[in-house]
C-alpha cells in the first residue's frame, strides 16, 4: 500500500511539472514581440480601424504607417501570413526598425495572422520559438489557432468563388481573401487588410511567404495579370543583381490567395514571394530551431543530388539571412518598378542592408538594438 502512495506521489509531481512547463509555454506564444521604432516618426494603428468586429480578438494586429518626406503612392508589406514562416515576418521587423522612407508611404503588418503566432504545431515536431542573436521570436503555425475558430468543417467552401478545399484550410489567411463581414476570425482579418487596402488606396501589396525546397513554386513571384508589368522588371533586375527569382502568373481556378482576390477585389497591384525554407518541408531531418535559423539539412542535400528538388540545395542550406535578404530585394526592386513605371506613385526609402550585407553580416546587427 506504501509502495502504492509512493508511486502515485511520483506520477503527481510529473504531471504537475509537465502541467507546469505546457502552462509557461503556452503563455510565452501568447506574448507579442518588441517592435522598436525605427528612424522614420512611426504611426501605429490596428487592423480593427478597418474592420471593427477584430477588436478585443486575437485576429487584431499592429499596423504599422512610415511616411516620407515626398509625396507618392503607397505599398503594403504583409509579413506573418503563416506564422510559421519567419523570413516574412522577420523581413517585416527589419523594415520597421531600421527603414527611412523618402518617398511615398509603406504600410507594414509583421503579424498578418495573430493567431496564427498564439500556438505552433508540435505533431510536426515544431519548435515554439527561435533566436536572432540577443532577441527570442515565436514560431508560430500556418493557420489561425483552433482555441479561436473551431470546429474545422470536413468542406471548406471559399465563400465568393465556390471553391472547395480541405477544411482545414479554413482557418489558412491565405485562403480566406477577400474575406466577409460575417465569416470566420480568419475571413474577417481577410476582410480587414482587403479593406486597409480600398480605403487607402495602397498601390501595391507584397505578401511574404516561404516553401518547402520540393515545392515548385520557390524563390517566385506569383503575380496577378495587372501586376505582370511591375514584377517583369524587378526580377530581371533581380537576375541582374545575382538574386535569381521565378516568375509565376495567378491561377484564375485558385481562390482566396492574396495575388489573387486582391488583384481582383482591389486596385492594388498584387505580388506574392516565396524563398526556399527547409522547415517548411517533409523531406527534411529533425525540426528544431537550428534549422529554422540555419537552414541547413543533410537529408535536402541528398534530395537535391537526387533530382528531387526544384530549388539548389548544398551543405550551405538556406539560412534566414538569406531569405530575408531574398524578400528585401525583391521590395526594393518592385518599388523601384513603379516608381519608374508611375512615378506619380512613387515609394522609395533608404537605410536597408543590400542582399551582400545580410548575407555576409547576418540578421543580428540590424536587429541589436544595443548598436
Amino acid at each position: 500500500m506504501k509502495g502504492n502512495k509512493v508511486s502515485a506521489s511520483i506520477f503527481l509531481v510529473i504531471a504537475l511539472l509537465f502541467s507546469s512547463i505546457s502552462a509557461y509555454s503556452f503563455m510565452a506564444m501568447q506574448e507579442n514581440e518588441v517592435i522598436y521604432e525605427g528612424p522614420n516618426k512611426t504611426e501605429v494603428r490596428m487592423l480593427s480601424d478597418y474592420n471593427p468586429s477584430l477588436k478585443g480578438t486575437s485576429g487584431d494586429t499592429e499596423v504599422y504607417v512610415l511616411t516620407g518626406d515626398e509625396p507618392g503612392g503607397s505599398l503594403l508589406v504583409l509579413g506573418g501570413t503563416h506564422a510559421n514562416e519567419p523570413a516574412g515576418f522577420l523581413t517585416a521587423l527589419l523594415m520597421i526598425e531600421n527603414m527611412k522612407v523618402d518617398a511615398g508611404t509603406m504600410y507594414i503588418i509583421p503579424r498578418a495572422n495573430n493567431s496564427a503566432f498564439t500556438h505552433n504545431d508540435p505533431t510536426e515536431g515544431s519548435p515554439s520559438h527561435y533566436n536572432i542573436g540577443s532577441r527570442t521570436f515565436r514560431f508560430g503555425s500556418r493557420a489561425t489557432n483552433p482555441i479561436d475558430q473551431w470546429p474545422d468543417p470536413d468542406v471548406y467552401i471559399h465563400a465568393s468563388s465556390g471553391q472547395q478545399l480541405s477544411g482545414s484550410e479554413t482557418r489558412n489567411l491565405n485562403r480566406a481573401y477577400p474575406g466577409r463581414v460575417k465569416g470566420t476570425l480568419t475571413e474577417k482579418i481577410a476582410l480587414g487588410i482587403k479593406n486597409m487596402i480600398v480605403e487607402e488606396d495602397i498601390t501595391m501589396t507584397v505578401d511574404l511567404h516561404e516553401a518547402s525546397p520540393e515545392y515548385p513554386v520557390i524563390n517566385a513571384t506569383v503575380s496577378h495579370e495587372k501586376s505582370m508589368m511591375l514584377a517583369s522588371i524587378a526580377v530581371i533586375n533581380m537576375e541582374l543583381e545575382g538574386v535569381p527569382m521565378g516568375l509565376e502568373p495567378s491561377p484564375m481556378n485558385l481562390h482566396g490567395l492574396t495575388h489573387r482576390e486582391l488583384g481582383d477585389y482591389t486596385d492594388t497591384y498584387p505580388l506574392l514571394m516565396e524563398t526556399a525554407n527547409p522547415s517548411q518541408g517533409r523531406l527534411k531531418g529533425k525540426t528544431d530551431a537550428n534549422l529554422v535559423v540555419e537552414g541547413i539539412d543533410p537529408i535536402y542535400v541528398q534530395a537535391y543530388k537526387a533530382d528531387k528538388l526544384f530549388v539548389k540545395f548544398d551543405e550551405k542550406g538556406h539560412p534566414i539571412e538569406e531569405r530575408v535578404g531574398r524578400h528585401l530585394v525583391g521590395i526594393y526592386e518592385f518599388a523601384k518598378a513603379l516608381s519608374d513605371l508611375e512615378p506619380e506613385n512613387q515609394v522609395r526609402f533608404s537605410n536597408l542592408p543590400n542582399f551582400e550585407e545580410i548575407t555576409t553580416n547576418g540578421l543580428e546587427p540590424y536587429l541589436d538594438r544595443d548598436n
